[in-house]
């Protein structure tokens, strides 16, 4: 039998596994996310320190068989929920030309569209190293490859060349690293156009609709109806890339990554209808704006409510928030979470911001468990994280000049709300004790507003720095 031949009948059976899956297991998710679960294993801290870290790999060029098998089980998802793309200007870039694909993050169906999309191109995938977890062979397979986030990490700046000067393979990035809270833009790294300068292949950018309606990440357990849809996008060729500066480049990037899921379903005119829609909504949207109460929110069915003066909303069928009583004081949860953002920022710079409260302690060390050390406490304020516990033993801190954003999650691996801080040694999870609902939101704006306002001093220091040089230099 020749190559030709067996390749058609690996993809043949591929796709009649596609089909099966399709027509016999129609209402459950018949994805990767299946697999996506992660191993807990109560274990001593010490032990955990004592774990040998796993050892770097160089990304693996994805095959065919790979390729097309995740593109059919993705497939039922994406029919499911009536998916539809387009591409602008993808005649640019050549059939087998490596380029840096960046794609917003607002759920696990944004990988199912990118394996769908992308094929059969050759691609690398940067993977939150937790992803990792129990299924680190497969990950590989698809040509994925493990990066920290939030933390400078040069080796995945390594591990992308590798890609594109070894494999010859384009990279998929998500440069928001987690998934957006509001349906909107998550705050982006700092040096990201500088490494898309520095890279000097194709940027393209894939954009998704309604993927954060279908799974909001407040209530990501239950899915609604939503049509999903994405656009690919040639952005920027190598020379055009060259010519331009970092600063152009990162306002296009930012230009780019423009998007308001909510703002799309009202102008769209898309009816949710689910009513669980607000369920979990408190998690986000944690403060009144009526009485200004923090903690005090519960979203419930199609209404959110605060328990500490008794005001009402109702989450619409079109995506409004509208107050059932008396004045709507913001109708777009976007805005509503933008204001919590100032309101974090003005107690910041009133230097009354910061936390100081009891946790459930657990850990990343390798691919193999999320190991569970115990209880502690964790501490934010302007200094950065500060994480403490198992009997004294676990000391760690996290400056704020570290990190521009922080790991937070609403029901993290269907676990509990959870604050992801750590370094390449170690990642540490720290799950607030009852009582304390909406600080892990909070701690997200705090962590971003505060690098913001380290940040732009930095960069003050550093102009007066130049502006005394060239002074002398006159001189």
């Amino acid at each position: 039998m020749n190559k030709g031949a067996v390749k058609s009948a690996f993809l043949s059976y591929i796709l009649t596994v596609g089909v099966i899956l399709y027509w016999h297991i129609p209402k459950i998710n018949t994805r990767l996310e299946l697999f996506m679960k992660i191993k807990r294993v109560v274990k001593d801290f010490d032990e955990v320190m004592a774990i040998e870290p796993p050892k770097h790999f160089n990304p693996k060029m994805p095959n065919i068989f790979w390729q097309t098998l995740t593109k059919v089980v993705s497939l039922p998802a994406l029919i499911q929920n009536h998916f539809t793309h387009r591409e602008v200007g993808m005649e640019k870039l050549g059939k087998d030309e490596p380029a840096l694909f960046l794609m917003n993050h607002v759920g696990f169906t944004d990988f199912e569209i990118a394996y769908s999309m992308l094929y059969p191109r050759k691609f690398n995938t940067v993977g939150a190293f937790e992803t990792f977890m129990g299924l680190e062979f497969l990950m590989k397979q698809i040509g994925c490859f493990p990066s920290r986030k939030y933390i400078s990490d040069l080796q995945v700046i390594r591990d992308i060349k590798y890609c594109i000067k070894e494999n010859k393979t384009s990279v998929l990035m998500y440069p928001e690293a987690a998934y957006s809270f509001d349906g909107t833009k998550t705050v982006l790294p700092t040096q990201l156009a500088g490494f898309v300068k520095m890279l000097g292949v194709p940027l393209c950018v894939i954009q998704t609709y309604g993927v954060y309606l279908h799974q909001p990440i407040y209530n990501y357990v239950q899915k609604r109806k939503v049509p999903i849809s994405a656009e690919m996008r040639y952005v920027l060729s190598p020379e055009e890339i060259a010519e331009k500066t970092v600063e152009e480049i990162e306002e296009i990037i930012n230009r780019e990554f423009g998007y308001d899921d909510f703002r799309w379903q009202q102008e769209n005119n898309i009816v949710i209808d689910e009513p669980t829609r607000a369920d979990g909504l408190a998690s986000l949207l944690y403060k009144c704006p009526h009485c200004m109460a923090e903690g005090k929110m519960e979203g419930k069915g199609t209404h959110l409510t605060c328990h500490a003066c008794g005001k009402q909303w109702e989450l619409t069928e079109t995506g409004f928030m509208q107050a059932t009583e008396g004045e709507t004081e913001i109708n777009h949860i976007p805005d509503w979470y933008q204001w919590e953002r100032e309101c974090v920022r003005k107690e910041i710079e009133e230097g009354t911001y910061g936390f100081d409260i009891p946790c459930d302690i657990m850990m990343i060390v390798d691919t193999k468990a999320l190991y569970s050390v115990g209880e502690g406490r964790i501490t934010h304020d302007m200094s950065g994280f500060h994480l403490t516990g198992c009997d004294g033993r676990l000391d760690y801190h996290q400056s704020a000049r570290s990190i521009y954003t922080c790991e937070s999650a609403f029901h993290w691996y269907e676990i509990g709300d959870v604050i992801g801080i750590g370094n390449h040694r170690a990642l540490y999870f720290a799950m607030p004790k009852e009582g304390h609902r909406g600080i892990v939101c909070k701690a997200r704006l705090a962590t971003e507003e505060i690098f913001k306002i380290i940040d732009k001093e930095r960069k003050e220091r550093l102009a007066e720095k130049r502006a005394h040089r060239e002074a002398a230099a006159t001189e």
